[in-house]
């Protein structure tokens, strides 16, 4: 027996807000919340449910009523199937209020804190080409358009040079423009898949294993710095130093370019001993007077000029004199640490990558600071009773994890420990709110802003400041 179609459709559905991972909320007629893939916050459409779970669908506008006033016309063309800019039809101003809106919602409603100042989002003064790091995929498959699908034609190239397509890791869209990075991205990309496809040089195929073109790198630096990195998945000397010196001789910008051969199954590179063809094997980042090595494996804050913005709000709500012992958790490369010091007696950083540690050790020697040190270690080993007695009880806190947040063992020792000021960085406020309510009953959530760091998505960074009860 054939099994029956319970996908539904509901006609004349306003859609009233903006929601987790970008998609536009709405109510069915049975009272159960729809998720919209493809709707902006004011819009009445006929939608088809996807999938449905207890309490919620998913589903798509197939049809549009009304079309809402917060919707403006997306700049790039590969915007609906790439999944990488789903907020480009919502006007930029409608953007900053929703993710203001979300944050404030997860801090009440998960942290159940309330706090006692909030000051308004910072907007980006870039609401495109504002990324210092890309990664594009090759593939010898490319995702076809309906239109090609449907055509009789047969389908010569199906080379690409972009993204996945969302949820598929096998299937890559090409990708013509990118507004997500500056000159010359686009022009790197493009020009390589195209000599490389000229050239009978092969694409990587992800299920077969097979294909010498991986993935490609390009980062960016406010000085004006460029580094690509090609990866290759085994030794063809011969075509290997094809593609090195075709980038080597038609983008003189590039001031560092490397290359991994990777035969893993798997496209990260971490484990993977880096190559330099030409140039450096770092870029120099640099921020109110600091520089900073920025190499292959780095961490660094994806919006150079945004990342300055956020670095001082945090460092404004640390209300640092000169006199205070900082512990700066989760430091990555050191950045916040450096940043703050000239302001601190002492800055303490722990970060679990010893890369990392390696860069923000050697990033503050040639920067010449010396009131800050360096641990590398799983932050909920080494930030122990030990690790305070030698290093000394901390006055201030900075605190910025990855977007799981921090593990209960760490925000236990926090409470121990009691330093009178918090400043709490996040790029998840969930999990910071999570962590909040359990700092509650010790803690003031005096000041928190919200930044944002990813125009175009539904991303948001925030900042809070707590103090001693």
């Amino acid at each position: 027996m054939a099994r029956r179609n319970k996908n539904k459709i509901f006609e004349n559905v306003t859609v009233t807000e903006a929601g987790a991972k970008g998609k536009a909320v709405a109510k069915a007629p049975d009272g159960k919340v729809i998720f919209i893939d493809n709707a902006v916050p004011g819009d009445i459409a006929t939608v088809q449910t996807f999938k449905k779970r207890k309490a919620y669908y998913f589903a798509k506008a197939t049809e549009f009523a009304k079309l809402s006033d917060r919707r403006t016309e997306p700049e790039c063309q590969h915007f609906g199937t790439c999944g990488g800019c789903k907020w480009q039809h919502m006007n930029y101003e409608s953007q900053l209020h929703f993710k203001e809106k979300e944050v404030f919602n997860q801090l009440t409603r998960i942290g159940k804190v309330e706090p006692l100042e909030i000051i308004p989002i910072l907007g980006s003064q870039k609401k495109y080409f504002y990324r210092n790091k890309m990664e594009f995929s090759f593939s010898d498959s490319r995702w076809l358009t309906l239109d090609e699908i449907n055509s009789e034609k047969e389908i010569q190239d199906r080379n690409a040079l972009g993204f996945h397509i969302p949820g598929m890791w096998d299937k890559i869209l090409d990708i013509k423009k990118c507004h997500l990075q500056q000159d010359p991205s686009n022009a790197i990309r493009n020009g390589v898949k195209s000599f490389a496809s000229e050239q009978g040089v092969s694409f990587f195929n992800p299920r077969k294993q097979e294909g010498l073109l991986r993935t490609l790198m390009i980062r960016t630096s406010s000085t004006g710095e460029v580094m690509v990195l090609v990866q290759f998945y085994y030794r063809d000397e011969e075509k290997i130093n094809l593609i090195l010196n075709y980038l080597k001789n038609n983008f003189p910008e590039i001031t560092s370019l490397l290359y991994v051969i990777n035969e893993k199954g798997n496209d990260t590179i971490y484990d993977q001993e880096v190559l330099c063809f030409a140039g450096r094997d770092y870029i120099i980042e640099a921020m109110e007077g600091l520089q900073f090595k920025i190499t292959a494996k780095s961490f660094y804050q994806t919006n150079s000029a945004q990342a300055y913005e956020l670095y001082k709000i945090t460092r404004n709500f640390a209300e640092l004199t000169g006199n205070e012992l900082v512990y700066d958790l989760y430091t990555g490369t050191g950045t916040i640490a450096q940043f703050v010091a000239k302001e601190a007696k002492k800055v303490v950083g722990v970060e679990v990558v010893p890369e990392a540690i390696e860069d923000a050790k050697a990033n503050a020697k040639n920067n010449n600071i010396k009131n800050t040190n360096f641990f590398v270690g799983d932050m909920r080993k080494v930030f122990t009773k030990d690790f305070i007695a030698q290093n000394g009880t901390p006055d201030v806190i900075i605190t910025d994890p990855p977007r799981e947040g921090m593990h209960k063992d760490v925000v236990e020792q926090i409470i121990n420990i009691k330093p009178q000021r918090i400043v709490y960085v996040s790029c998840n406020a969930a999990t910071q709110a999570r962590d909040l309510q359990m700092l509650d009953a010790l803690y003031q959530v005096t000041k928190t802003q919200a930044v944002d760091m990813f125009p175009q998505t539904h991303h948001v960074e925030n900042v809070v400041q707590l103090e001693l009860r």
